[in-house]
């Protein structure tokens, strides 16, 4: 398999001022997009790509390392290197939920409630501008993708407009068909916002990760068709497995 890949993918130009290691880099990288090793497949080691293109075993190692630090390759000690499984991907063009893009996906989810009650808060009623003492519901759930936990997200949702909506629970695990579907309403738009930051201890224990591993912050303020903010969701994104995609026109 190594030999049919080598024969058809990739050339390094030694004249180019881009390094040989990021070109090797970027090489790697489109096979392991384009599926040739497959999901957890092994990877060619350093010395087989050492001779396919005929430079340094640190060129190589440099360009792997980027690789396992981009989250595309694990390495194992006396194994070699192992492709990892590749990103759950969000396009941010349309306003759907969680559930409706892995379903789009083709992927298996479920969702794991971990706080549904009503709260009052200041600071959120203050993101939606709303008055400070308007009750609120919270819902905080643990998203997770053919098993494996992606996401922690918490919302809030503006209670006088989904009375009752803790005793009724969701409508098929979804809280935007419930506001939809149970209560009639006409979601609009939202804003939306990513940044990472290091985990925190609680973060990392629901997501399987270290503490002060990188991760997703995504925080959405949606409104409904006629203008009134709904919601305020701030949902932490497991960073090796989720990719945000933004299309851009001029």
């Amino acid at each position: 398999m190594y030999r049919q890949v080598f024969s058809e993918k990739g050339r390094l130009d030694r004249r180019s001022p881009v390094p040989l290691y990021y070109q090797l880099k970027e090489i790697f990288r489109s096979w392991i997009i384009s599926g040739e090793f497959g999901e957890n497949g092994r990877f060619p080691s350093e010395s087989e790509l050492q001779e396919r293109f005929g430079v340094s075993r640190m060129t190589v190692r440099r360009a792997l390392s980027e690789l396992v630090n981009e989250g595309f390759l694990i390495r194992e000690q006396g194994r070699g290197s192992f492709v990892v499984r590749p990103r759950v991907q969000d396009q941010l063009r349309r306003l759907t939920s969680f559930t409706e893009d892995m379903q789009l996906r083709g992927l298996a989810t479920e969702s794991r409630i971990l706080d549904f009650r009503l709260v009052h808060d200041e600071e959120v009623a203050r993101k939606m501008e709303i008055p400070q003492d308007e009750e609120l519901v919270q819902l905080r759930r643990l998203r997770l993708v053919e098993g494996e936990a992606i996401a922690i997200q918490n919302a809030f949702i503006r209670h006088r407009f989904c009375p009752g909506i803790l005793e009724r629970g969701l409508l098929e695990g979804s809280l935007y068909k419930t506001l939809e579907e149970s209560y009639g309403l006409r979601l609009g738009r939202a804003i939306q916002t990513v940044e990472a930051k290091p985990a925190d201890e609680y973060e990392a224990r629901l997501l399987a990760l270290e503490i002060g591993q990188p991760v997703l912050v995504l925080e959405r303020l949606t409104f409904l068709a006629d203008g009134n903010p709904i919601e305020y969701v701030r949902s932490i994104y497991h960073g090796d497995r989720y990719r945000f995609t933004v299309e851009l026109v001029r």
